[in-house]
């Protein structure tokens, strides 16, 4: 941002923000990235992991979408494992799951560099980032379940820990996919945006995602649970997008610059 930027109202600059990342565009090219290429590859690894870990999964899963419905239902059947998931997909399938998924690192990437208004990174720099962002991304949401619950502890003390994990996933995320460009310390208050942001919607969701899974089952079939499903997930990343692309702006706030050091990208434009 320029220092006429930086002269105008907060809520201005912000609108102008939300403009600039292309905010509906984005969050439904994050959902679709999620849905057509994310969503196989986590669900072929699934099917190859032992059964605590498919149970822990499972347990995630509803844990962000209800303790019930046909998605769960259908991850119960496509997750498996054993001879049959070896059979179902093959090496070939699972391969060529992984490297689709990575379009769903790549189209967050871009949301990075957009917030962040820096150049593309080339492909040499990181896609080595997308494998490992992906690789965190899937033990993140095996052990979602787990964090909630407190390890046993209850979830009095699971939301803080969702809250912290999530806050750490996103700071982390921006950091690996911005290849280093921005310094740690701007990138807290998106992470912050973000990691709150998530964690409360998926608590919210929790209450009316299931009962209109159902609806939209019994009403359309399989084809009203694909369209529900998508329209959370244009929602959930609509809230990832809100968070990183808002974290730039307060993170150019004078209050917040002078202790992060200065909020300017390397290399930004």
């Amino acid at each position: 941002m320029t220092i006429t930027d930086t002269a105008r109202p907060l809520a201005g600059r912000i609108v102008q923000q939300l403009v600039h990342v292309t905010i509906l565009d984005m969050a439904t090219r994050l959902a679709a990235q999620a849905f057509l290429a994310a969503l196989p590859m986590l669900i072929a690894l699934a099917s190859f992991c032992p059964e605590p870990v498919r149970h822990e999964l499972l347990r995630s899963l509803r844990t962000l979408i209800g303790t019930s419905g046909p998605v769960v239902d259908q991850a119960k059947k496509l997750t498996g494992g054993g001879d049959s998931a070896l059979h179902s997909w093959g090496a070939a399938g699972v391969l060529v799951a992984l490297l689709s998924a990575t379009a769903f690192a790549r189209a967050l990437q871009r949301l990075c560099e957009r917030a962040w208004d820096v150049p593309r990174s080339g492909v040499r720099v990181v896609a080595w980032r997308w494998a490992v962002w992906l690789l965190v991304w899937v033990a993140m949401l095996i052990v979602q379940g787990a964090l909630l619950r407190a390890f046993g502890a209850g979830a009095v003390l699971g939301y803080p820990l969702q809250f912290g994990a999530a806050v750490l996933m996103w700071w982390w995320t921006q950091h690996l996919l911005l290849a280093g460009r921005v310094p740690w310390l701007p990138l807290l208050p998106g992470a912050v945006l973000t990691g709150a942001g998530v964690v409360t919607f998926c608590g919210l969701s929790g209450l009316w995602l299931p009962r209109a899974l159902r609806m939209s089952t019994d009403r359309y079939g399989a084809l009203g649970s694909v369209f529900t499903v998508l329209s959370w997930l244009i929602v959930f990343f609509t809230v990832v997008v809100f968070g990183v692309a808002v974290g730039r702006v307060l993170a150019q706030e004078e209050f917040l610059r002078h202790r992060f050091g200065g909020a300017t990208a390397t290399g930004s434009r």
